[in-house]
């Protein structure tokens, strides 16, 4: 294959770009995503490397010191949390440094992981939030209240299943966060109507955590201890507007149905 420096110079921006718009829909914080576009471009022998993250866009340009300059960016629309998929990017670029494998492999390996987004199935996740809801129920409360354990279990399983499937449906932002907590909110209330020794508050305590931004928080100030001030405020918004949607949706709840 004939390829002009100026074409494998560009081939090599779309590879940074896949990677680090694969990193951050992962939810990774913006220095791991520069280090792997970095060194990706480094390891492809390109001589000046200049790469910039944000959570919602990536701008890379790269000088093989032959060719122009070339220099692309690239929006990120949606993140989520997904370590997976983070840590498979991130094995990618070090076989890539290693050469282990070529750069057009590196290129295909990541248009395989852009396909099949590595998951858990969906039946594992909700079950997951369940025995989450009601463990985490557990240590905040300090003591074994079965009955309120089983329902939190219920109620956090049910509004995980109904954050997954709503998200799927609307680009709005925290909307499904909303949405699922008016659910759990529903179902504890129902819960303690059908089995009035069910305290409904100690059931929200454990549930709701399924769908707090913990690990978004937790990023955010990795992001702020690294110097990237922009990542780490903009993260710590919408964690916190997460947080206040899902304390809305419950609230709303708990006032109109008069619990």
């Amino acid at each position: 294959m004939n390829e002009t420096q100026a074409e494998y110079t560009q081939r090599v921006v779309h590879i940074c770009l896949k990677a680090g718009r694969l990193m951050l829909a992962g939810g990774s914080e913006m220095y791991r995503v520069e280090d792997t576009m970095r060194r990706i471009a480094v390891n492809a022998e390109i001589r000046e490397v200049n790469v910039f993250a944000s959570p919602t866009g990536i701008f890379v340009s790269l000088d093989n010191g032959v060719a122009s300059t070339v220099t692309e960016l690239e929006s990120v629309k949606k993140r989520a949390i997904n370590l997976e998929l983070v840590d498979r990017v991130n094995e990618l670029s070090r076989e890539f440094a290693d050469k282990r494998i070529s750069l057009k492999l590196l290129e295909e390996k990541l248009g395989q992981v852009e396909k099949q987004v590595p998951t858990f199935p969906l039946w594992l996740q909700v079950l997951g939030a369940a025995l989450l809801s009601g463990t985490l129920m557990v240590i905040f409360l300090g003591k074994y209240a079965w009955a309120d354990m089983l329902a939190s279990c219920l109620v956090g399983g049910c509004g995980y299943l109904v954050n997954y499937r709503f998200s799927q449906h609307t680009n709005v932002r925290f909307l499904s966060e909303m949405v699922s907590a008016m659910v759990m909110g529903m179902i504890a209330i129902g819960i303690n109507h059908l089995y009035p020794p069910c305290n409904i508050n100690n059931i929200l305590v454990g549930a709701l955590m399924t769908l707090v931004p913990g690990m978004a928080l937790t990023t955010a100030l990795r992001d702020l201890f690294q110097g990237d001030l922009v990542s780490g405020i903009v993260r710590m918004c919408e964690a916190a507007l997460t947080a206040i949607a899902l304390g809305g949706g419950v609230g709303i709840v708990i006032k109109f149905l008069g619990a």
